[in-house]
């Protein structure tokens, strides 16, 4: 029997899989601004955050170019031996290139450039294994948004309220706003947030960790290789990060 025309599976998603092409126009990007730039930065920020990763690319816009993708597709953009290499010597930050590394390039000072990636920071919410820096115990009544602000807490809308229960929190409606009966203590000082701890968290507006780039090395023609943090060289089978979360901030 005929398959019907009209039982056909239909994706919403808008995310569009990486291609060859694409990988490549990426390697070609690489190599571009590895010869355009003077020096190679590796560096780490553990969790990849889009939203402090663009802020930075904002920043340096005119002055560096930053890349995030995945460390087989960078090191085959740099090479990772002599004969491979795109220019003389810069093969040696490709060992340190691992899961969760990014290169970033600049004319800029090395001094000055260290500083400046040392000192940014950006306040961010906590993700599920991430360690509780405080105390949160929501007050019996409405539930509030606890985002720092000079205004009175406004409470959450209540869309929110079948989110909130979910997230065990054993809320009602109250005249249209979410509304517990009793303190409800979300996470402790020192405790491992679950995912259902952070969610929370996101819902209220409590940020509890800090983006934070860690440089690892930079590279300098004249200069060759300068290390900055001890063992963290690229091991076999370190690459696991997904392709799709990689390649999207490498744009």
């Amino acid at each position: 029997m005929p398959r019907s025309k009209r039982s056909k599976v239909v994706s919403l998603t808008k995310t569009e899989k990486k291609t060859r092409t694409h990988k490549e126009e990426l390697i070609s990007q690489i190599r571009g601004n590895a010869q355009k730039w003077k020096y190679a930065w590796v560096f780490s920020v553990g969790d990849m955050r889009n939203a402090a990763l663009k802020d930075i690319r904002a920043q340096w816009k005119s002055t560096g170019r930053m890349f995030c993708a995945r460390n087989t597709v960078m090191v085959k953009a740099i090479g990772s031996t002599e004969e491979e290499e795109i220019r003389p010597g810069i093969h040696a930050i490709t060992k340190y290139l691992h899961s969760g590394a990014g290169i970033f390039f600049t004319d800029w000072d090395p001094k000055e450039t260290l500083e400046w990636l040392g000192d940014y920071k950006k306040p961010d919410f906590a993700r599920a294994g991430n360690v509780a820096t405080r105390e949160v115990v929501l007050p019996e009544g409405p539930v509030c948004d606890q985002t720092p602000s000079p205004d009175p807490p406004t409470p959450l809308a209540h869309a929110l309220e079948p989110r909130l229960r979910q997230l065990g929190l054993s809320t009602r409606l109250v005249r249209g706003v979410p509304t517990i009966s009793a303190p409800h203590v979300i996470c402790k000082a020192g405790q491992q947030l679950t995912a259902e701890q952070a969610a929370l968290l996101r819902l209220l507006g409590i940020q509890m960790t800090e983006f934070r780039i860690k440089c690892i090395c930079w590279w300098g023609e004249k200069e060759g290789l300068t290390e900055l943090e001890a063992n963290t060289k690229s091991t076999p089978g370190a690459d696991k990060k997904d392709e799709s979360e990689d390649e999207g901030m490498s744009s």
